[in-house]
């Protein structure tokens, strides 16, 4: 494929997606704070409930969350991008197939938000399954991803 940018750009075009999802793991350990307060705070009683509910722990929970959302979706896709324009092909093997089942789990967790602000269970425990397994994933693929960068630099 044929672009109009410069080898160094498109060096250092590889190193976006790496950071962001960085940032992106350590934000996700905070969601999990967030819900795990959230939780806390709904099965509270008396004051240590009142205490708890000043937190916002819900509404925090969910903007995060949402931003985890749009920056996963649109990092997935700019890695791919990205991994094209330098190499006119996609490797398909277990970091982009796990980043593509993640991307998709994350998305039927998020849609599960208006079945638990209903008091549905179920969503509240598919949404704390999915989740959980996306950070064991996440964790794992931010091994992986360090492989990578490595045989890039590497290359160069």
């Amino acid at each position: 494929m044929n672009t109009l940018l410069s080898p160094e750009v498109k060096f250092w075009l590889n190193f976006f997606h790496p950071v962001l999802m960085w940032i992106l793991l350590g934000v996700s350990i905070y969601a999990l704070y967030l819900g795990i307060q959230w939780r806390r705070a709904r099965t509270a009683e008396g004051e240590k409930k009142k205490e708890l509910l000043k937190g916002r722990y819900n509404v925090k929970h969910y903007q995060v969350g949402s931003v985890i959302l749009a920056l996963m979706v649109l990092g997935a896709i700019g890695a791919m991008a990205v991994t094209y324009i330098n190499n006119g092909k996609l490797f398909v093997g277990p970091h982009l197939l796990a980043g593509l089942g993640m991307t998709g789990m994350i998305a039927i967790s998020a849609s599960l938000s208006p079945f638990m602000q209903k008091g549905q269970d179920w969503a509240r425990y598919t949404h704390i399954v999915l989740n959980a397994t996306i950070l064991a994933l996440f964790s794992w693929q931010a091994v992986s991803g360090v492989q990578i960068v490595q045989r890039i630099i590497t290359k160069q």
